[in-house]
């Protein structure tokens, strides 16, 4: 199964490492210092227009996780992930 992040991006639910809050998670220290060395390492894919509201880990066995910033709230992403699991 996949999971829609949004503007035509999914991702295979089983390379989901993790759906974070952005307001809840990006105040601490060790949180802003992952999200700003992806970014420098241009491991940091957008999917939204409006405001952020969370960003999702995904990986593979090929190197570090990619970060998908979205405008969909966690909430919202396990939801979608809920209803389309039929394993």
């Amino acid at each position: 199964m996949y999971l829609h992040l949004g503007q035509s991006v999914v991702v295979p639910h089983k390379s989901i490492l993790g759906i974070f809050d952005l307001d809840n998670s990006s105040w601490a220290y060790k949180t802003r210092e992952f999200l700003e060395r992806a970014e420098l390492e241009g491991r940091v894919v957008s999917v939204c227009d409006d405001l952020p509201r969370s960003f999702i880990l995904v990986g593979d066995e090929e190197g570090p996780p990619t970060v998908y910033i979205s405008q969909l709230s966690p909430a919202a992403l396990l939801r979608r992930a809920e209803s389309n699991s039929f394993e």
